[in-house]
């Protein structure tokens, strides 16, 4: 399935396992990095345009309800199980592949720049075994965590690592925490 728009993923991981979350929260609290999704997430090259994030139900349901929608992004909700989008969303589809068609192709797409994977663990397992995204934005937390959900392990060969002059790559810290931004971009 092409996508006529660019697919980025963005995730944060921890040093053990590729930990993303526990109990369907965050295993950390790093404003830096929330700051850093945000902005990603959030920025266009043209002021009349917008992002559109894709997240699974999960997801949706662990971003506090007072920041939900996420703001100035097209929020597209992924669930098989629910009857009709979510208070605030903006699109409920079954499949990943339907979202990525309804924000890049539909009326909706005319005003989409980029479209951002934020999660879970499902959602970036199959976009990752499909190939779908162009770039990998890693988070790399360089502290271990207890968690139950994990980012898939990925073919570097496929996705290398490359600097972008505009994310900082040098080695940050927040309440004790190390972590890095690292990119990975599909050859």
């Amino acid at each position: 399935m092409a996508c006529e728009k660019p697919v980025h993923l963005i995730v944060a991981v921890s040093r053990n396992g590729m930990g993303i979350g526990k109990n369907g929260n965050l295993p950390w609290r790093l404003r830096k990095d929330m700051k850093y999704f945000a902005e990603m997430t959030s920025k266009t090259k043209l002021d009349s345009k917008q992002n559109a994030v894709i997240m699974g139900r999960k997801t949706w349901d662990s971003i506090p309800e007072k920041f939900r929608p996420l703001p100035n992004r097209v929020n597209v909700i992924l669930s098989k199980s629910l009857a009709e989008k979510p208070a605030g969303a903006h699109h409920l589809c079954t499949s990943l592949e339907d979202a990525l068609n309804v924000v890049s192709k539909s009326s909706t797409g005319d005003n989409v720049e980029s479209i951002w994977i934020i999660g879970g663990g499902a959602v970036y397992k199959e976009a990752v075994n499909k190939s779908l995204c162009n770039r990998i934005y890693l988070t790399r937390v360089l502290a271990d965590f207890d968690c139950d959900t994990f980012f898939p392990e990925f073919d570097t060969k496929l996705y290398q690592l490359i600097v972008d002059p505009e994310v900082n790559g040098e080695v940050q810290e927040e309440k004790g925490i190390e972590f890095k931004y690292e990119i990975y971009e599909r050859s």
